[in-house]
């Protein structure tokens, strides 16, 4: 039984898509696959989430929960307090999260925003839940210019709270990349103190079932089941700018 814990430099910069590519890897091996989402906002009840997403892209043989949702798209304390609506704590997202795990062979749990967001007035946040669970956390990024600050900001905080950042995932890597993005393929790891685990094109959102597995085993890395290296990725992209 595995849990990972998926959370990003920031707002857009392709979680929900990296995650579903993980899920669909795994469904793909025949894992039991579950994704947590502790708090969805900015979505009114009755409209999809981003759960609803990642059934659409990685396919609907998987377990979903969200456990709070909120309609005011902003951090979960804020969008709870304006909303009226209880908080979550890390309590209640790691109690999910394990009873999750025990019947699945992959947990996702899935943040809001970065990794210290808050989710109530006490200051918890998703670096909480992953050090009560004990679990990896896998950093999505940005492509361009600006990546490598944010990204090794969270990396460190992350490794000052005791936690393994086990890779970085490009949420959405650009068709046409600058400069920086394409030396920014380079210095990620460094940045994040961690491998380059894989790249997923912008756009891959909007991808049929058939075309975003397809592009999800060739934009991850065999640790997740894919085929994705990034030294030979690095140089075909510097080769054709």
């Amino acid at each position: 039984m595995t849990t990972l814990v998926m959370t990003g430099t920031g707002t857009d910069v392709g979680k929900t898509v990296a995650t579903a590519a993980i899920a669909a890897l795994a469904l793909a091996q025949g894992q039991r696959v579950a994704v947590l989402k502790p708090a969805q906002t900015g979505v009114l009840p009755g409209e999809a989430g981003d759960l609803a997403e990642v059934v659409r892209l990685a396919g609907k043989d998987l377990t979903i929960r969200e456990l709070r949702r909120y309609p005011d798209p902003l951090s979960p304390e804020a969008a709870s307090r304006r909303s009226g609506l209880p908080t979550v704590g890390p309590g209640e997202i790691a109690a999910a999260a394990s009873e999750l795990d025990a019947a699945h062979d992959l947990t996702l749990v899935e943040g809001a925003g970065g990794l210290l967001v808050r989710f109530d007035p006490q200051g918890s946040t998703l670096a909480d839940v992953a050090w009560s669970l004990g679990a990896p956390v896998v950093l999505v990024a940005q492509a361009g210019l600006g990546t490598l600050n944010t990204t090794a900001l969270t990396a460190e905080v992350a490794t000052r709270r005791g936690l393994n950042v086990v890779g970085v995932i490009i949420g959405s890597w650009p068709a046409d990349p600058d400069l920086a993005a394409l030396e920014n393929l380079r210095d990620l790891p460094v940045a994040g103190g961690a491998p380059l685990l894989g790249v997923l094109p912008a756009g891959l959102g909007a991808a049929d079932r058939e075309t975003f597995a397809e592009q999800a085993r060739q934009g991850l890395s065999p640790w997740f089941g894919g085929e994705f290296d990034p030294e030979a990725f690095t140089a075909a992209a510097s080769a054709q700018n």
